[in-house]
């Protein structure tokens, strides 16, 4: 019993490529919305209610980015309506929904991936192809909470001290400035002092050696096929034109067959995945904690 989050993650990181590509190269407006619908479903999975918040984000950039293009795009044959002698069209407003489905749907997919790839599966990622870009990737990703803890101490600090006032506007820029110089120093210092131990260690003088605790299982190989399977079925789609949309001059789709059908189907069952994984973790949970 695995949650998605348990999976491999070289499987994690081949499938969020493979359904955020598909979104972003592909401007079929029923697979971008397909894909928005998988990726709020895996986000809120993830999340649950936490993240109620950036939902509610997500629905104003969407309506911000939908409404941009038929105001500022005159295109299509079919006007709905002229406001100042300006035509909207309603081939304005689907692209406008098309581009911002895509652009949401995009956010959704990364704030999963930062959700489940902690820096540990970065640096198994990148360990192997690239020791040096993955120690850098590791120390970045570990100087940024550590930056963010500092600056929030050093305010404190000063706060105590009484050296500015949150309710003037200008003793706040100025601690904001006393703050960033101390902040400054500080990371330059602490970055030299890193350097002395890394030599101190050895680091440079022999070739790295790598060590991970992800080990690729039957579940994984099971999970990296079929999203290497379901992707190359859609590429297909795409590739042969079953999948293709036009928006300008007017609404165009390809002729329904086969392909586009399995093009759908493929790229529904793909980005699901996920979500079916993470119901049946927590549907087994829930199972096994009632037959206690």
């Amino acid at each position: 019993m695995r949650s998605f989050s348990q999976y491999n993650p070289v499987a994690v990181a081949v499938y969020f490529l493979a359904v955020a590509g598909i979104a972003m190269f592909c401007m079929n407006p029923v697979l971008l919305f397909i894909s928005l619908s998988g990726a709020v479903l895996l986000c809120a999975s993830l999340s649950g209610m936490r993240g109620a918040k950036h939902h509610l984000m997500s629905i104003c950039l969407f309506l911000a980015l939908a409404l941009i293009n038929p105001l500022v795009s005159h295109n299509g044959v079919t006007v709905l309506f002229v406001i100042n002698d300006s035509p909207i069209t309603a081939e304005a407003v689907l692209y406008g929904a098309a581009t911002a489905a895509m652009v949401v749907a995009v956010l959704y997919w990364f704030r999963s991936f930062t959700a489940i790839m902690t820096s540990d599966k970065l640096l198994y990622l990148f360990g192997k192809l690239s020791p040096k870009l993955a120690l850098i990737l590791s120390m970045g990703l570990r100087y940024v909470p550590l930056f963010g803890r500092q600056t929030a101490r050093i305010g404190q600090t000063q706060r105590a001290l009484g050296l500015y006032k949150d309710d003037n506007i200008i003793d706040r820029a100025r601690g904001g400035l006393r703050i960033f110089s101390v902040m400054v120093t500080w990371a330059l210092e602490n970055g030299i002092v890193t350097a002395d131990s890394m030599a101190a260690r050895g680091y440079g003088t022999g070739k790295r050696t790598h060590f991970s605790i992800f080990r690729f299982r039957r579940a994984d190989i099971v999970f990296l096929t079929v999203t290497v399977a379901l992707s190359a079925i859609v590429c297909v789609s795409i590739a042969v034109g079953s999948l293709d949309f036009t928006f300008y001059p007017s609404v165009r789709m390809a002729d329904i067959d086969i392909m586009t059908i399995a093009g759908y189907a493929s790229y529904t069952v793909l980005v699901l995945l996920p979500t079916i994984i993470e119901a049946e973790e927590k549907i087994k949970w829930k199972y096994l904690i009632s037959k206690i």
